[in-house]
């Protein structure tokens, strides 16, 4: 992306984030911090837009699971940005999954942790009367790839409308450390996970799908997108759009 459009955007999310929060009426923000590219570029944009010293994040590792140069990463950055710092590891608050009277499978295991992770959040927002910064970009909204009331719940979601090629981008244009960005995306679920693991494809691959759905997938593969991947792609978004809606309400007819 050329430098004028990544300053236009960087502009825009800055003032989206004043405007949000003028008038919510708040002016405290706490972030869960993992390391990763998302959550740091979020981080960043935060305190350029409401000052450092109205910025709380919070470090959630699941000890032997997350790696310790996401944990350094994360620790690293908001030292560097003066931010508020906490090193909440989650281990001790899923002890009492293992006691539950039926045996949860690998996946509720999975979205236990980054449920546990919101409700941490949303405490200390409370506690502070601040709003919850969201970390989820674009291409993952789109795919339905994070888990309902985890990771995909925030007040506002300040990179939502990016592409990940998106986010990458900007994050080398607001200097984040190289380190960070090149790092495989991971939601460290479980040991050795990766975005492009569970995606099976690299989001090189999938966002020029995701930026051109409108064509359906017959059209998408004459233009010389892999069949696959475009129908495991389409597959993924039908099936995941009750992540990024809200619940149905039943209605009724009253007399």
């Amino acid at each position: 992306m050329e430098t004028e459009q990544l300053q236009n955007i960087y502009d825009q999310l800055i003032r989206g984030i004043k405007k949000y929060f003028k008038k919510a009426g708040y002016h405290r923000a706490v972030i869960g911090v993992s390391g990763g590219v998302d959550s740091s570029l979020t981080l960043k944009l935060g305190v350029d837009a409401l000052d450092a010293e109205n910025i709380t994040a919070i470090s959630m590792p699941e000890l032997g699971v997350s790696s310790q140069e996401n944990i350094d990463h994360a620790k690293a950055l908001c030292h560097a940005l003066n931010v508020k710092f906490f090193y909440q590891p989650l281990n001790q608050f899923l002890t009492d999954f293992h006691h539950l009277s039926w045996d949860p499978n690998k996946l509720a295991t999975q979205n236990s942790k980054a449920r546990m992770r919101a409700v941490l959040l949303y405490n200390y927002a409370n506690t502070a009367e601040a709003l919850v910064l969201g970390t989820s970009n674009k291409s993952e909204t789109l795919l339905g790839y994070g888990t309902k009331y985890g990771d995909l719940a925030a007040d506002i979601e300040v990179i939502g409308d990016l592409y990940k090629d998106e986010v990458f981008a900007l994050a080398d244009f607001v200097g984040l450390p190289r380190e960070i960005i090149e790092k495989p995306p991971t939601a460290e679920l479980y040991q050795g996970q990766t975005d492009e693991g569970e995606l099976g494809a690299s989001y090189s691959q999938i966002d020029p799908i995701l930026k051109r759905l409108k064509l359906g997938a017959d059209q998408l593969i004459e233009r010389g997108m892999n069949p696959t991947l475009v129908h495991s792609v389409l597959k993924r978004i039908e099936k995941n759009k009750h992540k990024t809606e809200m619940p149905p309400v039943l209605k009724i007819k009253k007399a």
